[in-house]
């Protein structure tokens, strides 16, 4: 009896030591959806892909991030359809100190948000204002009423650790029925500096709107409201072709142009321009930047925070018309315990030897 408990506590002991033996971190692991199926289809969407840092590592404690997730960005996809390099970053809190913000200028990075509202150096920032399409979690009040030519910020994450949040369907479908603008942090930035940029001049009954090359990170088009006496006849671009018209109904970014009732609204990507051709001359035209694509009162973007799984964040909108900023953070391997192939190689040779012993003993006795 005594040597049968010998083994019974011996072989106890060798299946314990996985559970109790530490585990080791693994370092960073890639979300292939980016590079593959969902990432372009967001992209096609008219989504943006920011950055978000490295999942469990504090951006403002460890600033190295800045830099490493735009790497890994960059690495696998373009961040918008009218750039490369990412221009926003998610910084979780409502602070940034000054060497985080210098980081942030350093490595390319133009616009920040979430809980921050006050003004950055070298920075725009677009605070959460909308709340989340989280269940019963919008600002509805805010949403009902958003100010004319305002960007609405809601939030958005679709996993805490294994917890699957859940969206609220309500909600989505009356956002995708609202006449607003669907863009994003950086088309919303950039297309605010086109717009300031375009020039009109007329020339007898031929008015020329054009937009000069840009100078930022990203070629996106420009919005003027152009008022002129008479009725156009038709728009050409500077290549000769037929500039194309946009519906009142449009509510994401393209270039074109369509009339209202004192002149028309035009959309033009930098480095372009086109001409208009009315029924008479015009000697005084008069014309301002738009805030909003195609005159809309506002816009809104759903920004998607800590996104370590595009196919995760995105699945339950692939039909959707609504628009993404997609803060994308590396995600961290899961822990893997490396000595466990040891120590189960280690029992496979311990047992026998144990066993062949406890008999032994068994035999003397």
């Amino acid at each position: 009896m005594p040597a049968r408990k010998s083994l019974s506590l011996a072989l106890a002991s060798l299946f314990l030591i996985p559970i109790i033996s530490p585990s080791v971190a693994g370092e960073w692991t890639d979300d292939g959806w980016l590079t593959n199926l969902i990432g372009p289809e967001r992209m096609e969407n008219g989504d943006e892909f920011g950055c978000h840092g490295f999942q469990g590592i504090d951006t403002i404690e460890e600033n190295w991030v800045i830099d490493a997730c735009k790497d890994y960005l960059v690495s696998h996809t373009d961040s918008s359809r009218w750039g490369k390099n990412p221009v926003s970053f998610g910084i979780v809190g409502d602070f940034i100190d000054n060497q985080t913000t210098n980081s942030l200028v350093n490595s390319g990075f133009l616009i920040t948000g979430d809980m921050i509202d006050t003004p950055l150096e070298g920075l725009r920032s677009f605070p959460r204002n909308g709340g989340s399409i989280e269940k019963n979690s919008a600002n509805m009040e805010l949403l009902e009423s958003a100010e004319e030519d305002s960007l609405v910020s809601i939030w958005w994450r679709a996993r805490v650790d294994d917890i699957k949040v859940r969206e609220d369907k309500s909600l989505i479908s009356w956002l995708e029925d609202q006449e607003v603008w669907f863009t994003t942090w950086g088309e919303w930035y950039f297309h605010e500096i086109s717009s300031s940029s375009i020039e009109v001049k007329v020339e007898g009954n031929k008015i020329i709107i054009s937009n000069p090359t840009s100078s930022g990170e990203w070629d996106v088009p420009g919005s003027v409201s152009v008022e002129i006496d008479g009725n156009i006849l038709e728009v050409y671009n500077d290549k000769g072709e037929q500039f194309p018209d946009i519906s009142s109904t449009e509510r994401k970014l393209k270039q074109g142009w369509r009339t209202h009732e004192y002149g028309a609204f035009f959309t033009v990507m930098p480095g372009t321009s086109v001409e208009a051709t009315i029924d008479k001359n015009n000697d005084n035209v008069s014309y301002s930047p738009l805030d909003t694509f195609n005159n809309l009162h506002h816009a809104v973007t759903i920004v998607g925070h800590h996104t370590t799984n595009l196919f995760h964040w995105s699945s339950d909108f692939q039909e959707s018309i609504l628009t993404f900023t997609w803060l994308v953070e590396r995600p961290s391997e899961e822990e893997i315990n490396w000595s466990l192939p040891i120590i189960a190689l280690s029992v496979l040779i311990a047992v026998p030897i144990i066993v062949k012993k406890i008999v032994e003993m068994d035999d003397g006795e």
